[in-house]
């Protein structure tokens, strides 16, 4: 750890030099060096984007193990939006594991799971009673809400949406819309998962209203109301390419499920606790699902996934219809309460709403100077710009990779998406100041500026 710029806070969490600082070219030759053993010793078929070796994170910054210093506007896909290492949350784990690492919720319950479903259930929108169940990843808690709704209801077929990502168990894979590199050559998948357009206004130029209508219609004649246990939808695409449905889209996908007893889940994975601006993407639309399904930013890093709804829905189930021997893990339980802690009271609301004045209006300038950014779109630290050709509109895959490449390659991490892959999102954690975020931005609107 020599070559790094770190020092150790009192409580433990990493305090780094916030700058953009190259010592070699990535990747260095120790990240090099990682490289080669995972290609040696990782299935092909866990791919990586930046080439480095992480040692250290905080802040607005990702040091790799040759002292380069990476500006992160990633967040490692929406998950460490606290920043890197939170002091709290660091606090939290280690008095926990100190303390008991494991004795599964199912067999010796423990106060923290408990206080973090209280939590959730205070937190989540809706003025109704409400319960909550733990589990491991996003996917698995997908996976649940979808058992609940169906026992719930009493019927099978579940309608998901154009573009939507919701993981890659097998479920969940016939629940997400995008075949590579998630779902081809992984089939046959889970029956009776249908799919519905979404509103795109980028692309459809529908209102919200008619987008609605034509996926109710789509809903109506291809499953009927009466064979649906659940309508399942992230409020603004994550891996879709950060698509915000037009105002008044999801207000009728909602109402409709309510007049015909459907049960209604936000899969809030990617857009919960803070990251769009609210503590919630829901209350930016106006809604109230049924079930909410969260996870990534829960913890501070590390892995833990609720589903949170109407208590009659969430206790539809028998005692043992849910659960997981590492669902709701003790260390994970402590590390939420102080991330929840820290998102509600230190601002992380109001500051995703000043990260998204600035991402918008930096990307927004530079939409006006080059019309192969086709689109810009997102809330809070949640923004994406879709690269097209200038002309036909057409998705620009080759251009969206190349930007990413470069911008990584000069020291700032960013992550393509898209159904299309013609998509550039920008996740940076809400811990990363002013100037990190522009000098990162200036880096990729330099990279556009020299691409072909």
């Amino acid at each position: 750890m020599s070559a790094i710029d770190i020092a150790t806070t009192p409580l433990g969490g990493p305090t780094l030099a916030q700058e953009r600082r190259l010592v070699t070219s990535i990747p260095g030759p120790r990240s090099q060096e990682l490289l080669d053993r995972k290609a040696a010793a990782v299935a092909a078929g866990v791919g990586h984007t930046a080439p480095i070796e992480a040692v250290a994170a905080g802040g607005g910054v990702v040091v790799d193990a040759d002292g380069n210093s990476l500006i992160d506007l990633g967040s490692g896909i929406a998950v460490t939006t606290l920043g890197n290492a939170h002091p709290a949350v660091v606090a939290a784990v280690q008095t926990q594991a100190a303390q008991f690492t494991h004795t599964c919720f199912m067999v010796s319950p423990y106060e923290s799971y408990v206080a973090v479903a209280e939590a959730l259930n205070r937190l989540t929108p809706g003025d109704f009673a409400k319960k909550s169940a733990l589990f491991n990843s996003g996917a698995e808690a997908v996976e649940n809400a979808v058992k609940i709704a169906r026992k719930h209801t009493g019927r099978q077929a579940v309608v998901a949406f154009d573009h939507g990502y919701h993981g890659r168990t097998n479920l969940t894979m016939a629940l997400t819309a995008k075949s590579m590199p998630y779902k081809s050559g992984f089939g046959p998948f889970a029956p009776e998962v249908y799919r519905a357009p979404l509103s795109y206004p980028f692309r459809d130029g529908l209102s919200g209203e008619d987008a609605a209508a034509k996926a109710i219609s789509v809903i109506e004649k291809q499953i009927g109301a009466e064979n649906l246990a659940a309508v399942l939808i992230e409020p603004i695409q994550g891996e879709g390419g950060f698509i915000v449905p037009a105002d008044g889209f999801l207000n009728a996908i909602v109402d409709w499920c309510r007049a015909n007893g459907v049960v209604f889940i936000a899969d809030e994975i990617q857009t919960g606790f803070a990251r769009t601006g609210a503590l919630f993407a829901c209350e930016r639309f106006g809604i109230v699902p049924d079930l909410i399904t969260t996870a990534k930013g829960i913890a501070g890093g590390l892995p833990l996934a609720a589903v949170t709804g109407r208590a009659e829905i969430m206790d539809s189930t028998h005692s043992g219809g849910l659960g997981g021997t590492y669902g709701g893990n003790p260390i994970a339980c402590a590390a939420a309460l102080a991330a929840i802690d820290a998102f509600e009271n230190e601002g992380f609301v109001e500051r995703a709403q000043q990260v998204e004045s600035i991402l918008k209006g930096r990307l927004t300038a530079l939409q006006e100077q080059d019309p192969r950014i086709g689109d810009v779109r997102g809330l809070g630290a949640m923004v994406a710009a879709e690269f097209v050709d200038p002309v036909t509109k057409a998705p620009d895959a080759a251009l969206a990779g190349a930007v990413a490449k470069a911008a990584i390659a000069e020291g700032v991490i960013v992550l393509t998406c898209g159904t299309y892959g013609n998509v550039i999102r920008f996740l940076p954690p809400l811990a990363i100041g002013d100037d990190l975020l522009h000098e990162g931005l200036d880096v990729v609107a330099s990279a556009l500026a020299n691409a072909g």
